[in-house]
């Protein structure tokens, strides 16, 4: 806070080292204060007076004394610093003489410093006593002496030393007189081997160093007795010149001798006496506070004993006894302490006493506090006063700018007593006067500026000076004012008086102006007047209240596994005008975290987040996220608690219980680092037969610490135990010490015996051998007995090393009785346990009878039969295999199959379902049992026959020459008849192409099984027939095969007879119940003619003739595996381009593949077919076409058709016509398709590239648009059971049965089969 200076006395005083204080704040009645301050280093605080009034100097800083210089100080500073106006100019003395230091200048040109230095190599001729004077013209300020002391390098004189000789008995005093030298200085006695001397009770070093012996012995003869002086300021020690003492023995008759024979006695008895201090009394004199150190070292034999007391008073509460007694302490002595002490030294031949007068005196101090600076109007009186005590009573001397000051009765100024008097004071009356209080022990001194003046406000306080507060917070704005008289001040805001009514509002003794809670509406222009009897002055003060700062999302309290990463966020809100000052300081438990900037930094902080990478143990506290600006802070604070995996147990301890093998392990459980152990796991290592290898030996709940442990014999343990808890095992204690168990007898028998038989007429035994820790002692072996079960046998014994064994020569599947036991050289294991087993198997010998067939359906029977002896099945029962033979098909009975299945059926039945056969077909069923030896004899073959069933549906169907009452028929015989063929059934449907709803349904049976066209005759011009059509035996229909077409219209008959059929084809489409019905492309979508397909092993290539007006068009192919699911969609490519080759097939796998005008699944495509990739060396079959009668028919249809074609080419070209021909087709199968023009009828090829089921059969509209159909852009994918493939992959069971071939073309007009 900006100190006031608006009074009438200010003091800065100047006191010695041995006076140093802080100054306080002093208030005078009628005046304002001055905030002074002096620090330990004699810092003294001068007028808050700017610099720009003339002012006289005040020292500010100077070095205090004495200062010691080292030998090791490169360079001695000795400084002094003042301030004042005129800048003050230095001058120093040394010794009371003026001293020009070194290198020294008077700072005219920088007047801040009369600092200077003295260099180590040139110090002794500068030790002296130094004192400092600051001067301007309006005064001048000195410092108390500075003395500098150069302490010479201590030694002990090189002497000789003579050998002191005494009788026993005699006192010794072993003089040390040591170096003066830098303090403190420490004495020590040792020997030359640096030995210390012992001191008991007749030994004793004195405060003077020496060493007193109180009476001599024997063995205090020696050499090499060495005082050594340690200045540990310096870093030195100094050893004096060995001192010999000889102590000479005394005889029987009291002569001294010298002979070491001679027998030695107690020395006689001495009367006590005082080795220190000497004489009858010692007068002390002490400073007060100093330590008072009383000593009394007694002579004398028996070694007297020392006792104290104070004449006519009690010991002082603080004494202190030392050196067996012999020394007094008291620290700090006060007055009180002094007074007359005495000791007595008694032993059993008498007393001593000696008498201590103790004066204890004090340098002088302040009474009160030093005399304080002073500013005073012209002509008011002023009195220093300078209160000092001391013993003896110090003597004061008054200075004026460090010149003696003398009492003038005839001026306007005297001295009474320890106060200075200036009456009627005028300006010249200013300077520096000086009060030096000084006794024998010690001075003060104290600088006083007096200044005598008149002067107009003037305000320090900065114009306009800005101040920011937070909402709520309290703020003090300044009014910094010199002037004499003091003035008066006054507030206002916004040209409104402050009141300070209410509380909020307060003007402080310094003038400043303080708002408590301060408020949004207190933001504004405040103005502070300052004003005496000389003028007026005024400042301005802009107050800004802020928002203030929130912690709004604080860090949680978190617990985080050890090596992870722990996160705490900080949000904060603030007042955004302090944005620039604001920031987030995060701590660890009160302590600034470290943060680096370093790649290897464990901390990230970063907007409100830290981050602490890799956590360990060390981390573990609270953390305090600390939201500051320059106005204000908010904190929260958060547990960190890292879980780790527990520390290893400690303290293993073994203890034996009934045996070396049953024995208590104990331990004291580590620090489970915050997560709660839940088990120990005791592990073990043995030395016999896996040395270093530790496995587990028992588990133990994480609240118990001891385990009882059950150990196998004949071992060397030592044991291990670590700790489990949630975060997971934690390093395993220290191993303990061996333990050793005797050897015995195994604990346990073999397990897991198996009983096989590889062979009919053997039966091979084994089982889990015993672990070797579990052998228990050397030599193990195994007993195996056995004997028949169910009938009277002795056992059989066997004594093997081996975990087998082989029963020879025995009966086919016998059960026998086992029992296997352990046994080493101590001993045998437990009573085994009895184990049931049979021995070899062979094949069964019999086959069931009474084998019936029960023929549910076309495909499916029940077989019965009678199962066989148990005798004959000679092993365990696997179960009944079923063989059936297809022989021949009942449609073509000479044809032999020979097709064979079988069916196996588990465990012991008399009966199976068997599904799976062809309908109209003659069979041959056997059956027979089987063990896990192999398969029992056939039954006895029976012959049976499945009925007819409904044939499949028709492969394909086709409309044409369509005319406004009738459409021509053509379709394909099924593929499977399952039966004697009777003839199909045609259902047809008016539909109303507006709702599709059906208006009108009839049917016809068609009785004539080897017809493959109708007409269709009575429909209604112009309309839309939806027609299935089915296949029928005896048996029943099959399911149909739909197709919808519409008949012509009077405006799309030609007038030519031969061509109306032709053009009729662009109204037909097929449809498939199953189908998806697609809507009519707009015409950006690709027309594409003449769609095939070639099908390899690992590859397909998709061909088709685009239309001339879209050969820059674009098209997807999208292709799927049906066993995988998974759709990949081609890039674009471009429809002139023909085909598409699609890559990397499975052999023998079905594909869906697509043609689409977009690239995306779920848009509809132009077409859809399924294709099989080829097998590699499969042969493709392919039945005599042309024994087929219906080949034959259809044949003579396309041949009909195929000249009408020509017959309409010709008139069209006479016409100026254009067709395309398509040449050589069928020599050429790998060539693309050609394209078609509008006027292109259908045709098939029976190439090896086929039509795709998704291909167009027709072409397309005039409009270029796909024609109007259901399931216009497929065929029907009548795979629904199996597809026959040619040898290329491409579809024949499109137009040919499994067993019979040929091809159906479309006829190009009536076929002369007719209903």
């Amino acid at each position: 806070m900006p100190v006031d200076l608006h009074q009438h006395v200010l003091v800065i005083p100047t006191v010695s080292v041995n006076q140093l204080r802080v100054m306080r704040v002093m208030r005078v009645v009628g005046t304002l204060q001055l905030v002074l301050l002096l620090t330990l280093t004699s810092r003294a605080a001068g007028f808050n007076i700017p610099l720009e009034v003339e002012q006289p100097p005040t020292i500010i800083t100077h070095t205090s004394g004495p200062i010691v210089a080292l030998p090791f100080d490169n360079t001695v500073k000795i400084r002094c610093e003042a301030r004042g106006n005129p800048p003050p100019e230095y001058k120093w003395t040394k010794d009371g003489k003026v001293f020009i230091p070194p290198h020294f200048t008077t700072n005219k040109t920088n007047h801040s410093d009369g600092t200077f230095v003295l260099h180590n190599k040139h110090l002794l001729q500068f030790q002296g006593k130094y004192r400092c004077y600051a001067s301007n013209k309006l005064g001048t300020a000195m410092t108390e002496e500075i003395e500098l002391i150069v302490p010479s390098i201590p030694k002990f004189p090189n002497e000789g030393i003579d050998p002191i000789v005494v009788k026993e008995g005699d006192p010794i005093i072993l003089h040390c007189n040591p170096p003066e030298g830098v303090p403190p200085r420490q004495i020590y006695w040792m020997s030359i081997g640096l030995q210390h001397i012992e001191k008991d009770e007749r030994v004793s070093m004195g405060i003077d160093g020496n060493l007193y012996f109180s009476n001599a012995l024997q063995k205090d003869s020696r050499r090499d007795y060495c005082c050594f002086a340690s200045f540990p300021k310096i870093r030195r020690i100094v050893q004096k010149t060995a001192m010999a003492v000889i102590v000479k023995s005394l005889k029987a008759d009291n002569e001294s001798a010298d002979s070491v024979d001679a027998t030695p006695e107690a020395p006689p008895v001495r009367k006590p006496g005082l080795l220190l201090p000497p004489g009858v009394q010692t007068e002390k004199l002490l400073l007060k506070g100093e330590r008072l150190q009383l000593e009394c070292i007694p002579h004398g034999y028996p070694t007297p004993t020392i006792k104290w007391m104070k004449l006519g008073d009690k010991m002082p509460s603080r004494t202190k006894y030392d050196n067996y007694g012999k020394l007094l302490i008291i620290s700090a002595v006060e007055e009180k302490d002094g007074g007359k002490y005495m000791c007595i030294a008694e032993n059993s031949a008498g007393k001593a006493d000696h008498y201590f007068d103790v004066i204890v005196e004090e340098p002088p101090k302040w009474q009160t506090e030093p005399p304080q600076s002073q500013l005073n109007v012209s002509g008011s009186d002023v009195h220093i006063k300078c209160a000092v005590s001391g013993k003896p009573s110090p003597v004061i001397t008054w200075r004026r700018n460090a010149g003696l000051f003398r009492d003038d009765s005839q001026k306007n100024s005297r001295v009474l007593d320890d106060t200075l008097i200036i009456h009627n004071a005028r300006p010249e009356d200013s300077a520096v006067y000086q009060c030096d209080a000084s006794n024998s022990h010690g001075s003060l001194l104290a600088n006083i500026n007096i200044m005598i003046m008149n002067m107009a406000p003037r305000i320090l306080t900065r114009d306009h000076q800005e101040y920011a507060v937070v909402l709520g917070g309290d703020i003090i704005m300044n009014c910094s004012v010199f002037s004499s008289p003091p003035p008066s001040i006054s507030w206002a805001k916004d040209e409104t008086p402050v009141t300070t009514e209410g509380g909020r509002f307060a003007i402080l003794q310094d003038r400043s102006f303080q708002i408590i809670r301060a408020e949004k509406n207190d933001s504004g222009n405040y103005v502070c007047v300052a004003s005496n009897t000389e003028g007026k002055s005024a400042v301005t003060a802009v107050l800004d209240v802020k928002d203030p700062t929130k912690i709004v999302d604080p860090p949680r309290e978190a617990q985080i596994i050890s090596g992870t990463t722990a996160q705490f966020t900080c949000q904060a809100e603030y007042d955004k005008s302090l944005q620039s000052t604001f920031e987030v300081v995060w701590r660890k438990d009160g302590e600034k975290i470290p943060l680096s900037f370093e790649e290897n930094s464990r901390y990230l902080v970063a907007d409100g987040l830290l981050q602490i990478m890799n956590v360990n143990l060390s981390d573990q506290g609270f953390y305090t996220c600390i939201a500051r600006t320059s106005l204000d802070e908010d904190n929260a604070t958060a547990l960190l608690t890292i879980l780790d995996v527990p520390d290893a147990p400690k303290n293993l301890t073994i203890l034996e219980l009934e045996s070396p093998r049953n024995v208590s392990l104990s331990w004291v459980p580590g620090s489970d680092h915050n997560s709660s152990v839940t088990e120990f796991i005791v592990e073990y290592e043995e030395s016999q037969w896996e040395p270093g290898r530790w496995r587990e030996l028992q588990k133990v709940p994480g609240i118990q610490a001891t385990a009882e442990l059950a150990l196998h014999g004949h071992l060397n343990y030592q044991f291990r135990v670590y700790a489990v808890n949630a975060v997971g095992p934690g390093p395993p204690s220290e191993p303990t010490k061996r333990h050793k168990t005797p050897p015995a007898a195994p604990d346990r028998n073999p397990e897991n015996i198996k009983i096989q038989g590889h062979l009919p007429h053997q039966m091979d035994i084994s089982w889990e051998p015993l672990l070797p820790i579990e052998h228990n002692g050397p030599g193990l072996e195994y007993k195996v007995s056995y004997r028949k079960l169910g009938v009277e046998d002795v056992w059989r014994e066997h004594l093997v090393k081996r975990h087998s064994f082989v029963v020879r020569n025995t009966s086919t599947f016998v059960p026998y009785e086992i029992k296997i036991q352990s046994r080493n050289s101590h001993g045998w294991g437990p009573e085994p346990k009895l184990v049931t087993g049979y021995s070899g198997e062979d094949v069964p010998t019999a086959a069931p009878r009474d084998v019936a067939v029960e023929v549910f359906n076309t495909t499916v029977l029940r077989v019965s039969w009678t199962p066989v002896p148990p005798a004959t099945v000679r092993g365990h029962l696997g179960g009944y295999d079923v063989h059936w033979l297809r022989k021949r098909s009942l449609l073509n009975p000479n044809n032999i199959l020979d097709e064979r299945q079988s069916m196996s059926f588990p465990g012991n039945r008399t009966h199976a379902i068997v599904p799976g056969l062809e309908p109209f077909s003659e069979y041959r069923l056997t059956v027979n049992v089987f063990n896990k030896k192999g398969n029992g004899p056939h039954s006895d073959p029976v012959t049976f026959s499945t009925p007819e069933g409904v044939p499949e549906q028709v492969p394909i169907l086709t409309t044409s020459n369509a005319q406004k009452d009738s459409v021509l028929l053509v379709w394909g015989p099924p593929l499977e008849a399952n039966g004697i063929l009777t003839g199909y059934l045609l259902q047809y449907h008016l539909i109303n192409e507006t709702t599709m709803e059906v208006v009108d349904s009839q049917e016809i049976n068609i009785n004539v099984a080897d017809t493959t066209q109708w007409w269709l005759e009575g429909l209604e011009e112009g309309s839309l027939y939806r027609i299935h059509l089915s296949a029928c035996t005896r048996a029943g229909c099959g399911p149909p095969l739909a197709q919808e077409c519409n008949t012509a219209a009077k405006a799309h008959l030609s007038p030519t007879p031969a061509v109306a059929p032709v053009q009729s084809n662009h109204n037909c489409s097929l449809f498939f119940p199953s189908s998806i019905r697609n809507s009519t492309h707009p015409p950006l979508v690709p027309a594409l003619l003449n769609i095939s397909s070639y099908v390899s092993d690992t590859f397909a290539k998709i061909s088709w003739t685009a239309r001339e007006e879209q050969q820059d068009s674009q098209l997807y192919v999208a292709y799927m595996n049906n066993r995988e699911g998974n759709w990949r969609i081609s890039e674009a490519v471009n429809t002139s381009q023909s085909f598409h080759i699609i890559d990397g097939l499975k052999p023998g796998a079905v594909y869906t593949v697509r043609l689409m005008a977009k690239g995306l699944l779920d848009n509809a495509s132009i077409f859809e077919d399924v294709i099989q990739t080829r097998v590699k060396g499969a042969e493709g079959r392919r039945g005599d076409l042309s024994t087929q009668g219906w080949f034959i028919g259809t044949m003579c249809a396309v041949a009909l058709l195929t000249l009408v074609a020509l017959m309409a080419c010709f008139v069209r070209r006479n016409k100026g016509g254009k067709y395309a021909v398509k040449e050589k087709e069928d020599l050429h199968p790998d060539v693309e398709s050609h394209r078609m023009n509008d006027d292109t009828f259908c045709e098939y090829s029976d190439s090896d590239e086929k039509p795709l089921k998704g291909g167009s059969l027709c072409s397309l509209n005039g409009d270029g648009a796909l024609g109007d159909s259901i399931s216009r852009d497929s065929l029907v994918d009548y795979a629904d059971g199996e597809v026959e493939f040619n040898e290329d992959g491409s579809f024949i069971g499109e137009y040919s049965g499994r067993k019979r071939g040929g091809s159906v073309s479309e006829p190009s007009g009536p076929s002369p089969v007719t209903a």
